[in-house]
């Protein structure tokens, strides 16, 4: 198997499992979001740190970590605890449709970025799908009376996370450890404070400890959030831009069959005018996307 192929399949796998991870957030309904958040926090760095120990770059960490980027880091990490949050409550609260939406126009969000924070010039077909994705959100936001804000938060906080990390020199894995690193106090100072009852929190409130199937499930979130982005990273050495963007719509593709089909989410006569619009703004972004590469090639 050539190295592109392996690069193919861990870009599937890596997309496969993001796709499917509603499931197993939906199974840790009766813990609360910001709990889940936590101890996804907590086992990431756990797993992370393993990782790295294995490779002996403990060293790369601590540069990260009490080095020039430590703001910058900083400020991703909040910004990718929001993302987390935002998809781990929409799940737990029946917003999983919602979910799946904001990671299909995050590839148009940050074209936009990229204009706007770099002034990257944006092409003919860049526009247009960008135009085609906003009438989709201004057309959720007449018919269902809201604007779609899981969405916009979801796509937003990572579209606006790709852009900080463009400024970090540290490799995605160094970096990732450092941003669960510097949010672990946090982490570790709600479930404390639910343990312990502090802050007018019951005593013994916190999941972990209380059964073993809670237990279990909190503590693969650190497997679940590390094991995707060492296949990502191993794929995009070895597989072309282009190629990955693709795949990548594996992931909300599956979160959205499994919003409707395994958790019966209604699909409403606004989505269904919606999806097609951000299905036909991706497929023109797609089709640009491959004529870049090509002739980039």
């Amino acid at each position: 198997m050539s190295e592109a192929t392996k690069g193919f399949w861990a870009m599937v796998a890596a997309c496969v499992i993001w796709g499917l991870s509603g499931i197993y957030y939906k199974a840790l309904s009766e813990v609360p979001p910001l709990e889940v958040l936590a101890h996804r926090t907590l086992w990431s760095l756990v797993f992370f740190g393993a990782v790295l120990a294995a490779q002996g770059r403990f060293a790369a960490l601590a540069e990260a970590l009490f080095g020039r980027e430590t703001a910058m880091l900083a400020l991703s990490a909040l910004v990718i605890s929001i993302n987390w949050f935002g998809f781990i409550w929409s799940v737990q609260h029946g917003h999983a449709v919602e979910a799946s939406l904001g990671y299909y126009i995050f590839p148009l969000v940050a074209v936009t970025l990229g204009v706007l924070a770099f002034g990257e010039r944006m092409s003919r077909g860049q526009a247009l799908a960008i135009g085609l994705a906003a009438c989709a959100v201004a057309l959720l936001t007449v018919e269902l009376g809201r604007a779609p804000w899981i969405a916009l938060l979801l796509a937003g906080t990572f579209g606006l996370y790709g852009l900080l990390k463009k400024r970090v020199a540290a490799g995605p894995i160094v970096s990732v450890t450092a941003e669960v690193a510097l949010l672990a106090p946090f982490a570790l100072g709600l479930i404390a404070a639910k343990h312990f009852g502090l802050f007018g929190m019951a005593p013994g409130s916190n999941a972990f400890g209380t059964d073993l199937r809670s237990s279990a499930l909190l503590a693969f979130s650190g497997v679940l959030t590390g094991g995707p982005l060492m296949l990502f990273s191993y794929a995009a050495r070895r597989v072309r831009l282009a190629t990955v963007g693709l795949i990548q719509y594996l992931n909300p593709t599956l979160q959205f069959a499994v919003a409707v089909f395994v958790f019966g989410e209604p699909f409403t006569h606004a989505h269904a005018l919606a999806f097609p619009l951000i299905w036909a703004a991706l497929a023109v972004y797609s089709v640009v996307s491959l004529r870049g590469a090509a002739k980039a090639g």
